[in-house]
């Protein structure tokens, strides 16, 4: 069975201030460039053979460092970018709340949000599943392959491939900096999850 494994990017000053990033480009703080350097040996022993990657920076330094740890080239490919948060990225939760009271809840909520320039999920979904379905289909069978994205993106990824419903994507829980989750997609039997949020 081919092993993908959903590897979010480690932490940026943004992160740590809370303000929507969406896909503006913010670079790794030095935490975060600390968590990729921690996790890249955990994900190099598992061996694999296929590492693509977000185009902004965040998730491509992270892959940067499993490349360095196994000599992988990572591919960069937009469509793993973040959701799109329109006109509230670089504010904070408040901030947005304040603004955008009723789109923010819907947000909050797992909803559609309707509002101010947000990527709808649906949309979100297509496009990672897109990506990675054409990547564990090229990397043939019982290959690992590493993605390097997002939060939302990997979690709205992981219910879609799973065939469960897209507002089902919150009760994954958040995926943290650097942390993983690891899908087996069996020939008969499809998407299973083996684990969420692993270190």
């Amino acid at each position: 069975m081919t092993l993908l494994i959903l590897w979010r990017h480690g932490q940026t000053e943004w992160n740590a201030a809370r303000r929507i990033q969406g896909q503006t480009d913010t670079p790794l703080s030095a935490l975060g460039i600390e968590q990729a350097a921690e996790s890249a040996p955990r994900l190099a022993a598992l061996r694999p053979a296929v590492l693509v990657s977000s185009d902004l920076q965040r998730a491509a330094t992270t892959a940067g460092a499993l490349a360095a740890a196994t000599g992988l080239t990572p591919t960069l490919d937009p469509r793993l970018r973040e959701r799109g948060f329109g006109e509230w990225e670089g504010l904070t939760h408040p901030e947005a709340t304040a603004r955008w009271p009723e789109a923010f809840a819907r947000w909050r909520r797992g909803e559609e949000v309707g509002d101010a320039g947000v990527e709808e999920i649906d949309v979100v979904a297509k496009r990672m599943v897109a990506v990675l379905q054409d990547t564990v289909d090229a990397a043939g069978p019982d290959a690992v392959v590493v993605a390097a994205t997002h939060g939302a993106a990997a979690r709205f990824a992981t219910v879609a491939l799973l065939g469960w419903p897209l507002e089902y994507a919150p009760l994954l829980g958040p995926l943290h900096n650097c942390h993983r989750t690891h899908l087996r997609h069996d020939p008969v039997r499809g998407w299973m999850l083996d684990a969420h949020n692993l270190p």
